[in-house]
């Protein structure tokens, strides 16, 4: 649950770094965030194909594959200079996009470099529906590749475009274009902590390079303009984008893919987010169709007398309620199991609520890690814990005091999953002391 907490991802950091096992080839080193989106209805995979080819960027494209024909490139795999002007006379193409242009042809292979020369790609003539939505997610991912090598002409915007798309992804009625530099200017300054100077040199000139570049996503076809002036993304940009949220590990899931949750009794929907079946996605269309304090009671329910994977995923679906659940959970302050997460639910939400101890918070930080042996997927990513404010070993230690259930689990856990002697003593000494402490209250 989110109160005094933080993600899970860096109690899991807390954890890796006193570990001297070096990561797995199959793994990825450095984990990141994963986010959810709201759910978004897509087109229709065929009506979606029919209208790549009217693309500009693609249309555009084509047209330079079949100028080149058989033609000398430099050692670069480019256009030589007399030949790329030529391309922009003969073609009228924008000769700032040419670059892009050329990329995109040789990557989605309609054309193919061999030996110094470019000739016709591969690319058939015709494509299949699937085929044609895979084309088309080459292309955007070869236009989003380009951020990096300046593709807007704004170091700002490509800093900050897989963010904006993202925003943009996530309100469908469109953002409007203010909004969108209030928004990249607030995360360049967080991220890059320029003086003042510099922050208002950036805030006089994004606006006209902000407009700049969403024409140039408007020709690649990821962007328009609403009848309200506002930017959304177009029914080609919501399949690309979404497709690409997914590549980074995103909940990014389809209205139809959530709308088979709603439905489900509150004990279904616990142990599917705890399977791993349903994401966090699943949660807000769940509690549209309940009232908030029948939801929250259910929910609670659930948690108090189940195991800490079902208390992690009743208390993400919680986070989601505003004060108009404040009874039930204001009842939950008299169950064992989840008086400290009602307590810190209040807290949050600026209700009079009683205050944690250090002792409480380290009981979530067991209950938190617990419940990584029971959830799945996404809701394991989500999972919060109380925030230490020591180094694990210190955590360790506080550990057998705490009472809660799972400890010994947990720190087996831990011993396990370290060569670091240090951190493995600890574990271990912990664990021993539960045992003692328990073999002491059965005496």
């Amino acid at each position: 649950m989110a109160n005094n907490v933080f993600d899970l991802a860096e109690l899991r950091k807390l954890i890796d770094e006193q570990a001297v096992v070096p990561p797995r080839p199959e793994e990825t080193p450095v984990e990141q965030e994963a986010l959810t989106f709201p759910p978004v209805a897509l087109a229709e995979d065929a009506e979606l194909a029919r209208t790549i080819p009217a693309v500009p960027l693609v249309a555009d494209a084509v047209r330079l594959a079949a100028w080149t024909g058989t033609r000398q490139v430099t050692a670069e795999g480019m256009l030589p200079e007399a030949a790329a002007r030529a391309a922009v006379s003969e073609l009228g193409l924008d000769a700032s996009r040419l670059r892009l242009l050329w990329i995109v042809a040789v990557n989605t292979g309609m054309l193919q470099i061999l030996r110094g020369q470019a000739t016709k790609g591969p690319l058939p003539a015709r494509l299949t529906v699937e085929a044609t939505l895979e084309f088309w997610d080459g292309v955007v991912m070869d236009v989003l590749d380009r951020a990096d090598e300046g593709l807007t002409g704004s170091v700002v915007v490509d800093g900050h475009l897989a963010e904006m798309l993202a925003t943009i992804y996530s309100v469908r009625s469109g953002v409007a274009i203010a909004n969108l530099a209030r928004g990249i200017l607030q995360s360049h300054e967080v991220a890059c902590a320029p003086g003042q100077v510099e922050m208002r040199r950036l805030a006089a000139a994004l606006p006209a390079e902000l407009l700049e570049a969403l024409a140039l996503l408007a020709y690649c076809g990821l962007v328009e303009q609403t009848a309200a002036g506002r930017t959304a993304l177009t029914p080609l940009g919501v399949w690309a984008i979404r497709r690409d949220l997914l590549r980074e590990g995103h909940d990014a899931p389809t209205t139809a893919e959530v709308e088979v949750f709603a439905d489900l009794s509150a004990t279904e929907l616990v142990e599917a987010l705890v399977k791993g079946s349903a994401t966090q996605s699943a949660v807000a269309g769940w509690l549209e169709r309940r009232p908030p304090e029948e939801a929250a009671r259910d929910l609670i329910a659930i948690a108090a007398d189940g195991t800490a994977g079902r208390r992690g995923a009743v208390g993400a679906i919680l986070e989601e309620l505003g004060p108009e659940a404040e009874v039930p959970v204001r009842e939950a302050l008299d169950r064992p199991l989840m008086r400290r997460y009602a307590a810190s639910w209040l807290h949050i939400r600026d209700l009079e609520a009683p205050t944690l101890s250090p002792r409480d918070h380290t009981w979530i930080a067991v209950d938190s890690l617990a419940a990584l042996m029971h959830l799945s997927g996404h809701a394991a990513g989500r999972l919060d814990t109380p925030e230490p404010g020591e180094e694990l070993i210190k955590l360790i230690a506080e550990m057998p005091a705490v009472g809660h259930p799972d400890t010994i689990a947990v720190l087996d856990m831990i011993a396990g999953a370290h060569d670091d002697q240090a951190v493995v003593k600890a574990a271990r000494k912990a664990a021993m002391k539960v045992r003692s402490l328990a073999h002491t209250k059965l005496d």
